[in-house]
């Protein structure tokens, strides 16, 4: 039987222009969860809105089965959603405290992954960098449509246009679970890293350094670059155990 390990790091960056960081993350690699969120650029209480999530998130009970696992995040995810509505709503009829999230557990040989807005998981295996989730946002629409080439989808006005989220518009998370092989690597990221850097820049920095080695030099590119909205990376490698 195949034993597996996690190690991971998680790295927040507020950025180069915002004035406050609205991401926040859940990096639990002993427990087998892994979180990020983006609260809402633009609306109120984003911050909070993120917290919330990653709170819930790492209070929840852990089953030893993944599909318990999955099932107590959706809870805890909806209960948020719930929360965040009605704290809007005592806001007024145009308030919206609502942010993206995207989850990734793991149990033995297996992971799940739940996500709601842009933020993405990526899984890196046999030297090829995959997207595993697929973006709820108004480009992805207008990509699938036909409208909208995929590279042109960082640089449109609708970029920062969600169609699913954690306290705003429709809420729906979406899923998806596969096994897990050793020496896969997994990277959590807000749109803050993929709105700048590429996914072959991406692929580079996960294959070829630790998760914290990686994570520090993807932060570095988007510095360098100049770090237009908060950033925040997770990065978690399996490994055999010894």
């Amino acid at each position: 039987m195949t034993v597996l390990r996690f190690t991971s790091h998680g790295l927040p960056h507020i950025g180069l222009v915002r004035q406050r960081n609205e991401d926040a993350f859940l990096d639990q690699p002993d427990l087998g969860i892994w979180a990020i969120a983006d609260g809402m650029g633009g609306h109120e209480a984003g911050d909070f809105a993120s917290a919330s999530i990653v709170t819930a998130l790492g209070a929840i009970e852990l089953p030893d089965d993944l599909e318990g696992l999955a099932e107590a995040a959706a809870i805890e995810l909806d209960a948020v959603d719930h929360a965040l509505r009605f704290r809007a709503a005592k806001r007024g009829p145009y308030a919206v405290i609502a942010s993206t999230v995207v989850v990734l557990l793991a149990r033995g040989e297996e992971f799940a992954a739940l996500w709601a807005g842009d933020s993405r998981l990526y899984r890196w295996r046999d030297g090829e960098l995959r997207q595993l989730t697929k973006d709820h946002s108004k480009v992805q629409e207008m990509i699938d449509a036909g409208l909208l080439r995929p590279e042109q989808a960082a640089h449109h006005p609708h970029s920062n246009i969600v169609t699913r989220s954690v306290g705003g518009g429709p809420f729906g998370l979406e899923r998806l679970s596969d096994e897990v092989l050793p020496d896969d690597r997994f990277l959590l990221c807000t749109d803050g890293l993929t709105n700048v850097v590429s996914d072959a820049e991406i692929a580079a920095e996960v294959a070829s350094s630790s998760p914290r080695e990686a994570a520090l030099r993807l932060r570095d590119h988007v510095l360098a670059r100049g770090a237009p909205d908060n950033v925040t990376i997770v990065i978690v490698h399996a490994e055999l155990a010894a």
